[in-house]
């Protein structure tokens, strides 16, 4: 099995936290002790940031062969400081991230995080992260390709990702800048809003951009790949077929354009019944193993996988054989680009 969504806390990023003065930061509690202070409420240190035995043990228990990290979104804040503070603490994110990877060969790979306030920094930032060993790609937020328009300003990192044959991770999150989480805490179900119904529509939102227009065609040799089965485009693909017949039916029909686009989805979240509308639509070839990175989540993916109405070939691409022939290919041209 092969982790591709499998989210990290850094403890390197602790100073940074003591230094904020607004949540997610490191403060004392009523008894002096630190807590990581974030919307989840508060946190004892020795519980905020992930530990690499610990994990393993996790993974060895659970049959996991290899984990993909990337920033858990709680942390990604540091991707939207001023360029001279989150290039810094992102530098320093993919430096552990790669070291974990050398000390663990074959049981980590990693996708970057980018300072996003200043494109030209995030692209030498990827570049550079590229060159070290282990990293995969780069973690990016769903709001930037949430239309067209919006995915213009990502042009240098698919540049980057398709010269490469590099990974783009879209996981759900804000721009630099952005409201976020747009439903208040405030509001009733404010956690089911944001994180089921406003995630999911907005990971819609960005397979529409990638696969319903021409805006990865420059780049067929980068590898993209969005959560959580992109969305609710399973369920909602025959409404947008019928629409489709309806009000422009000399198009090709979304359906057809979703399974040939060259994007893929990972299975984080999901059950059985969802799986299976993802590999009628996607086809079994485009979808990933993942389970944000957690006991639960693993437990979850491997029980909706197993009682999934899928061939055995469908399960096994998806729990193994399509990351590691996507793991195979960045490594391929890793070793190409330092012999040249």
């Amino acid at each position: 099995m092969i982790d591709t969504h499998a989210h990290w806390r850094p403890a390197e990023l602790a100073d940074a936290l003591r230094a904020r003065t607004k949540e997610p930061r490191i403060a004392r509690d009523s008894g002096g002790a630190e807590v990581l202070k974030s919307r989840m409420g508060d946190q004892p240190l020795a519980e905020a940031f992930d530990d690499v035995d610990f994990h393993l043990g996790r993974m060895d228990r659970q049959g996991v062969d290899t984990s993909v990290l990337s920033l858990l979104g709680s942390f990604c804040w540091v991707e939207a400081q001023p360029a001279e503070v989150s290039g810094p603490l992102c530098r320093r994110v993919n430096d552990r991230f790669s070291a974990i990877c050398q000390a663990h060969p074959g049981r980590f790979a990693a996708f970057a995080a980018l300072p996003l306030t200043d494109m030209p920094a995030a692209a030498a930032e990827f570049e550079r992260a590229l060159g070290l060993p282990g990293m995969i790609g780069a973690q990016v937020p769903g709001n930037a390709f949430l239309t067209r328009d919006d995915a213009e300003a990502m042009r240098p990192l698919l540049e980057i990702a398709n010269r490469r044959r590099a990974v783009l991770f879209i996981h759900h999150g804000p721009r630099p800048g952005d409201v976020f989480p747009k439903v208040a805490g405030k509001t009733d179900n404010a956690r089911r809003r944001n994180g089921t119904l406003d995630m999911q529509a907005s990971l819609s939102s960005v397979m529409v951009t990638l696969c319903l227009t021409d805006y990865l065609a420059p780049y067929p040799d980068a590898s993209i790949m969005v959560h959580n089965l992109g969305g609710n485009i399973p369920y909602e693909v025959e409404r947008m077929d019928h629409r489709c017949l309806l009000d422009t039916p000399d198009e090709e029909l979304p359906s057809s354009r979703f399974r040939k686009a060259k994007v893929y989805v990972d299975c984080n979240s999901f059950g059985p019944r969802a799986i299976e509308a993802a590999v009628s639509l996607y086809g079994a070839e485009r979808i990933m193993c993942g389970t944000d990175g957690t006991a639960f989540g693993c437990d979850w993916t491997r029980k909706a996988l197993a009682e999934a109405r899928i061939s055995e070939e469908a399960r096994e691409k998806i729990l193994h054989r399509n990351a590691a022939a996507m793991l195979a290919r960045v490594a391929s041209t890793a070793r190409r680009d330092r012999a040249a």
